[in-house]
């Protein structure tokens, strides 16, 4: 026993983004994962190295010609053997490859079908193409972030890809999963980065709702930088620190390890002397090194951290202590997350070859030695690539 998802099997038709994601979310907490790959080489195999794609790893690989009938039929009876299968195509695109949600729930009625995309499955802009800055900029939280009077900035591609498309997916196949125990019956999870996305904005929707947020701005609320107590900082040598005072209390504690204490400051909520103010620890935080102001701050309830690159993030005491990052292939990915108590999770495996467990898996699925030796023949499956 290995994970608290150990026992299920989930059939991933391959995709980028945050369908992968999400199936390494789920292979990470023990499910047998199965990424249904293309036979050939496409513009989806973005690493040379199939080990540099962490959130490729924990499952097999099997490969599969979906452009022939044949090749869909092997996906469906891979199905019948499943829990669930997630697709990251346009919608439309799985029905016309004949593995679409009315097809697998034929060949088992009890599957979760997962289906990830950018706007959704209906609406009028279902099936346009998108990136994660497109899905978050209709929701209002591209907007809001960056600063006074400059343009928005991607936050990367944390927000549409993954916190609001991968996250949701895996949530939702779960909350799927959990259903068709009780009911004995499958459905289809319709998950769109565009919903996920508002979702994670869940809390500033109802800010904007209370008056308590300004929405035709930026950096000029409490948590996009407006407020000299939740910024950043540069330090002496050119690096950066991050503050989060927000409490009375940690304000004060700031204030006092800033060695602003004794001066008469002005009220920590008077947004108009929050400009003064953030000139204030500009010119503070610059008198010191990153390291120094670690050693002051630090650990306290000030809510500091200093502001880590990603080769710098694994070798923080704090991270080291968590075993928050792993060793796979030769270099530090993160941890499987959340943590367990008795379902311990096992340290992942390394994303595998294209087709690196073709005959494994069909043979563990009932396909004869004579059935898989034909479809090789005919180009429906192939070997590791």
């Amino acid at each position: 026993m290995s994970g608290p998802l150990t026992g299920y099997r989930i059939i991933e038709l391959a995709g980028i983004g945050p369908a992968p994601m999400a199936a390494m979310m789920m292979g990470d907490m023990g499910a047998d994962i199965i990424r249904v790959d293309r036979v050939r080489t496409h513009v989806m195999d973005r690493f040379a190295d199939p080990r540099f794609n962490v959130h490729g790893r924990s499952r097999r690989s099997v490969s599969v010609d979906l452009q022939k009938p044949e090749g869909a039929e092997v996906v469906l009876r891979l199905c019948k053997a499943a829990d669930g299968i997630m697709e990251p195509f346009r919608p439309g695109v799985a029905e016309r490859l004949g593995v679409g949600p009315e097809a697998c729930l034929k060949a088992n009625p009890k599957i979760v079908y997962g289906r990830m995309t950018g706007w959704g499955q209906s609406g009028p802009l279902a099936k346009a193409a998108g990136h994660d800055q497109n899905y978050i900029a209709l929701t209002g939280g591209l907007h809001a972030i960056g600063r006074k009077g400059q343009k928005p900035v991607p936050p990367l591609n944390l927000v549409g890809d993954f916190g609001g498309g991968g996250m949701l997916l895996a949530y939702g196949m779960v909350c799927g999963l959990l259903e068709a125990q009780k009911s004995g019956k499958g459905q289809v999870v319709d998950a769109a980065m565009v919903d996920g996305a508002a979702l994670l904005l869940g809390a500033l929707y109802g800010m904007v709702g209370a008056g308590l947020w300004n929405d035709k701005e930026r950096e000029v609320n409490m948590l996009d930088g407006g407020a000299h107590f939740y910024d950043t900082y540069e330090t002496k040598d050119g690096k950066y620190v991050s503050i989060g005072s927000i409490e009375p209390q940690f304000y004060a504690l700031l204030i006092e390890k800033a060695g602003l204490a004794g001066q008469n400051l002005p009220a920590q909520h008077d947004r108009a002397q929050w400009p003064m103010m953030k000139q204030k620890l500009e010119d503070v935080f610059k008198t010191k090194t990153r390291d120094e102001w670690c050693q002051i701050m630090e650990g306290s309830d000030v809510c500091f951290a200093p502001v880590l690159t990603m080769s710098e993030a694994p070798h923080h005491p704090a991270a080291k202590a968590r075993n928050a990052y792993v060793d796979v292939a030769g270099f530090a990915q993160p941890a499987p997350a959340p943590r367990f108590s008795r379902t311990v999770e096992a340290t992942p495996k390394p994303a595998p070859k294209r087709g690196a467990n073709t005959e494994e898996v069909l043979e563990q699925s009932g396909f004869s030695a004579a059935e898989i030796a034909e479809l090789k023949k005919g180009g429906i499956v192939g070997a590791a690539a």
